[in-house]
């Protein structure tokens, strides 16, 4: 045999399942219960996002009802969404009994 016929190639697993984990989303929902400060300053603290970018997602919000606020893989989806539901309500308006709600969905695959 010669040394060209020698090479050996690397077994590739065809099964990716345990490697590639689904992505979801986190969408925060509307309501008339919190202010804009309040939608900015939660993002802001949960998320790490910019002042512009939380006001960004505070307008998505406000006019679409609803705002994609990350992708990412279930555990982490989930956590986000039960830190939202834990924040507790806007101090600024009297009738805000709790916190904003958020919903954990597939991302379109």
């Amino acid at each position: 045999m010669s040394e060209r016929s020698a090479v050996v190639v690397p077994e590739v697993e065809d099964d990716t399942s345990d490697q590639l984990q689904p992505l979801y989303h986190v969408i925060l929902l509307n309501d008339e219960d919190h202010t804009y400060d309040y939608v900015i300053e939660m993002l802001q603290k949960i998320f790490g996002f910019s002042e512009a970018k939380a006001l960004s997602h505070a307008v998505e919000v406000d006019t679409k009802g609803t705002t994609v606020l990350v992708t990412c893989e279930l555990e982490k989806a989930e956590h986000k969404r039960d830190l939202i539901h834990s924040y507790g309500p806007d101090w600024r308006l009297p009738r805000s009994l709790g916190s904003m709600a958020a919903l954990v969905e597939p991302a379109a695959g």
